[in-house]
C-alpha cells in the first residue's frame, strides 16, 4: 500500500521514537512531583518548552503542552475569550475551519455569541476586504486557520492580525497544517494564540503545543487545574513531548529541503494526469505537500475506495470529517455544492514519497477517470 495521506498523519520519525523510549525509561517521574525523580522529568519538560519557544519564536512562558490540535484549539479559544480586553459577543471565523474550531463555535453560539463565518474565494483564500468589513465594535475574537487542511491554501494571517490589533481584537490561528511546512516567524508574533500537533510533522499522536500570549491574563477552563499552569488537567506526557520536540526540530531544520522535494513530486504527479487532464479539477495550493482535486462525475469516496483497492491510500478531506458523509467544508466554503462538492479528494505527500510513487498514483487516477 502506497501512502498519500500525510496531511492526516505521519509515521513516527525514528529519532523521535528513540527519544520517546529513552524518556519513558529514564525520565519516568511525574513532572509535578517534588522529589528528584520528578524534578528530572520536569527539567526535560522545561527544556522542550524552551525548544518550542525557540522554534516558534515566542516567549517560553506562553507554551503549553496538550493532547493535540483539537484540544488546543478549544482551550486556546476559551482562554482568549476569558482574557478579552473589551466587552463584546461577536466572533469572526472561517467557513472551512477544522471541526474542532467549528464545533467550538457552535457551542459558543449556544452561549450567546454571534458568529460570522467567512467564505473562501475561488482561490481558496478569505477576501481581506470582506474580513475587514466583518469586524465590528463588539468583535472580541478572530479564529482563522493558517493553512487549509484540504487544499493547502495559506490565509493572510499577518494582515488580518494587524487589522485586529488596531481594534483590540484577539486572534487565534490553527497552525496544525503549516508548522514545519511554511514560514511561521512572521505569524507567531502577530497572533495571540496558535496550535500545532505532533503527528503532523512525524511526532507521536496525542501530543501538541498551544501558545497563548503570556501578556494576557486568562482563566483556566477547568477550575483547580494545576498542570501546565492551569491550562489543562492531567499528568503531562513527558516522553511524547520529548519525541515531538525532536521531530519538530528536524522538521524546521529540513523545511526548505522538504519543500523542494514536495514541489518536485507534485509537478510529477500533475504531469502524470495529463492523458486525462480534462477529467480533473486541481485547486490552488500554497503548500506543495497538499493537492486538493476533483475527478469530474465521480464521488470522492468512490475514487478513494477504488484507489485503496488498487493499493493507494488517499483521502476525501480532513480526517476529522470523512466519516460524516457530508461535502468537503472547503468546497462548500468556496461555493461548490451538491454532487460537485462530494467529488473532492485530497492527495498529500511525505518525505518518503518518491517520483515513481506519484506517477503510479496519477496513472491509476487516469485509469479510474477513463473507466467510469
Amino acid at each position: 500500500m502506497q501512502y498519500f495521506d500525510y496531511a492526516a498523519s505521519c509515521p513516527l520519525d525514528e529519532e523521535a521514537a528513540k527519544a520517546y523510549v529513552k524518556a519513558s525509561a529514564e525520565f519516568y517521574g511525574n513532572a509535578s512531583s517534588l522529589h528528584d525523580i520528578g524534578d528530572k522529568a520536569r527539567q526535560l519538560l522545561e527544556h522542550c518548552r524552551g525548544e518550542f519557544a525557540r522554534l516558534l519564536r515566542v516567549p517560553k512562558d506562553g507554551i503549553y503542552f496538550t493532547s493535540g490540535g483539537a484540544e488546543g484549539n478549544f482551550l486556546a479559544i476559551q482562554a482568549l475569550l476569558s482574557a478579552s480586553p473589551k466587552e463584546g459577543k461577536h466572533i469572526v471565523t472561517g467557513m472551512a475551519e477544522h471541526s474542532s474550531v467549528a464545533n467550538t463555535m457552535k457551542l459558543l453560539k449556544k452561549s450567546g455569541y454571534d458568529i460570522t463565518f467567512l467564505p473562501l474565494q475561488p482561490d481558496g483564500k478569505i477576501n481581506l476586504s470582506e474580513f475587514q468589513s466583518a469586524l465590528r465594535d463588539d468583535t472580541v475574537l478572530v479564529s482563522i486557520q493558517h493553512g487549509n487542511p484540504e487544499i493547502g491554501t495559506i490565509q493572510p494571517i499577518k494582515e488580518m492580525a494587524a487589522l485586529c490589533r488596531n481594534n483590540g481584537i484577539l486572534v487565534h490561528s490553527d497552525c496544525v497544517q503549516t508548522f514545519g511546512k511554511a514560514e511561521m516567524s512572521t505569524i507567531s508574533p502577530m497572533v495571540d494564540s496558535l496550535t500545532i500537533s505532533g503527528h503532523k510533522f512525524y511526532g507521536p499522536k496525542g501530543i501538541g503545543v498551544t501558545y497563548v500570549n503570556p501578556s494576557l491574563t486568562w482563566k483556566s477552563f477547568f477550575p483547580g487545574t494545576t498542570h501546565e499552569s492551569g491550562f489543562r488537567p492531567g499528568t503531562v506526557n513527558v516522553p511524547a513531548v520529548a519525541a515531538m520536540s525532536v521531530a519538530a526540530k528536524r522538521a524546521v531544520e529540513q523545511q526548505r529541503i522538504r519543500a523542494e522535494h514536495f514541489t518536485h513530486v507534485k509537478e510529477a504527479f500533475i504531469q502524470s494526469l495529463s492523458p486525462a487532464e480534462s477529467a480533473f479539477i486541481i485547486y490552488n495550493s500554497d503548500l506543495p505537500s497538499t493537492v486538493g482535486m476533483r475527478v469530474k462525475g465521480l464521488e470522492g469516496q468512490f475514487v478513494m475506495l477504488e484507489c485503496n483497492r488498487r493499493g493507494f491510500a488517499i483521502s476525501t478531506g480532513s480526517a476529522c470529517s470523512v466519516h460524516l458523509q457530508t461535502p468537503s467544508k472547503t468546497m462548500t466554503a468556496m461555493g461548490i455544492t451538491g454532487k460537485e462538492a462530494k467529488e473532492f479528494i485530497r492527495i498529500s505527500f511525505g518525505r518518503e514519497t518518491t517520483e515513481e510513487d506519484v506517477i503510479q498514483l496519477g496513472e491509476t487516477l487516469v485509469k479510474i477517470a477513463n473507466q467510469y
